[in-house]
């Protein structure tokens, strides 16, 4: 068993957390995981298929692993890359293939053909258009020095809609369109060898459903296509993140329980808002999985579940969370302002904030210190409160999302 594999088997039995949820953590290598099928962990995975024709690959890795992606090909196999199928338009997939395609030009050889959903390029555009503030999406939860973002992408030379049967070189991989992280997002199926690649559908992780700072996700959709893959009957699972699943025994319960996680908050929260509720008490009311959380491959050190309420509001009933207040309201330092006043002060609130995460309430410690930043950030003690108490928020939560958002504030206050 190689390191990869060796990996998997750590993760399965529970020996592993968060190391594929930031590209600083990931476990990068190269590894053939049968013959003629290879597989690139790096914090955005690779599936490689050897043909007579040349490589297929699926997904191609970011720009942090691009380099390590073309080593550990060519310690492999010196064929070109035929065709590269992005699964998705999400950046840390696409930008692997530029050593490859410099390699072709070098040799005289034909460019890789690119495959992907027919919305990926309107993907594309909307990055474009959205650039810098998706750079500063990343810098904050990510945790990087400089929000950058890219501007130009390796457009897809062939789209496909709903399915596409791809033939290379004698082998035949099925591609299937879901939507579930993304609006365009393909999985294959490689029947001859009873192998799945999943993309970002699963992540060794609880499923990036919810993301806060990101547009819209499927959570309903992205269940029925987990249901679908286990009617196929897999030996071998490949995802978008994290190491390989082996045995079909394994790669059913990965997928059969990671669909249990959406549809339960699905039909929870639909059901809540079926009755009227306002968005706060489905919040409060949805009760998740505790059982399913705690599988190795559905931890929410990602994403949080509890975002993925939020997300199935927007989804289906609109960003208004149904609180009058909230229709038209008044700026929110007007709001500070007045609460402030009525404390005694910014200072004050920041006391009673403080008291707060005393007490073990930091929920209510950031309402009350952000309330106190936003009626007077320069009165004393309040950007220090501020500041511990995003940092302790940030150590309390699991989600690198979560963590994230709350470090940069805590950075924003003047803390570490």
């Amino acid at each position: 068993m190689g390191d990869i594999l060796d990996l998997g088997e750590r993760a399965w039995q529970g020996e592993l957390e968060g190391t594929q949820v930031h590209p600083g953590n990931a476990f990068v290598g190269f590894e053939e995981l049968a013959s003629g099928l290879g597989f690139m962990s790096a914090f955005s995975n690779v599936a490689t298929v050897d043909t007579d024709e040349g490589l297929v690959f699926l997904d191609t890795s970011s720009f942090f692993h691009a380099a390590q992606l073309h080593a550990g090909v060519r310690r492999w196999s010196p064929k070109r890359v035929h065709t590269a199928v992005y699964t998705h338009g999400h950046v840390d997939h696409i930008f692997g293939l530029m050593p490859f395609e410099q390699e072709a030009r070098e040799r005289g050889e034909p460019p890789t053909h690119v495959i992907a959903h027919e919305s990926c390029p309107e993907r594309f555009e909307r990055y474009r258009l959205t650039g810098g503030f998706n750079g500063f999406i990343n810098a904050r939860q990510f945790g990087f020095g400089e929000p950058t973002f890219p501007r130009k992408f390796r457009e897809p030379d062939e789209t496909v809609r709903d399915s596409h049967v791809l033939d290379v070189g004698g082998c035949r991989i099925e591609l299937r369109h879901d939507r579930g992280e993304t609006d365009d997002h393909l999985w294959a199926w490689l029947p001859e060898r009873r192998a799945l690649y999943t993309g970002d559908l699963f992540i060794w992780a609880s499923p990036n459903c919810g993301n806060p700072q990101k547009v819209q996700r499927y959570p309903r959709e992205w269940a029925r296509a987990l249901r679908r893959m286990m009617e196929l009957g897999a030996e071998l699972l490949m995802p978008g993140h994290g190491p390989p699943i082996l045995g079909a025994a394994r790669v059913r319960q990965a997928l059969d329980e990671s669909a249990r996680l959406l549809e339960t908050i699905v039909e929870q929260t639909l059901r809540f808002m079926n009755e009227g509720a306002r968005l706060d008490d489905v919040l409060a009311g949805v009760q998740l999985p505790e059982d399913l959380l705690a599988r190795p491959y559905l931890r929410p050190t990602y994403d949080d579940p509890r975002f993925i309420i939020r997300n199935l509001w927007r989804l289906y009933g609109g960003w208004w969370d149904q609180n009058p207040a909230h229709l038209l309201p008044a700026p929110e330092r007007d709001l500070a302002r007045a609460i402030s006043d009525l404390a005694g002060g910014a200072a004050a609130l920041a006391r009673a904030a403080h008291a707060q995460a005393e007490g073990d309430r930091l929920d209510l410690a950031c309402h009350l210190v952000e309330f106190a930043l936003a009626a007077d950030a320069t009165a004393p003690g309040v950007r220090e409160s501020a500041a511990a108490i995003y940092t302790a928020r940030a150590r309390r939560e699991s989600s690198l999302m979560a963590k994230g958002v709350f470090r940069a504030a805590a950075r924003e206050a003047g803390g570490a």
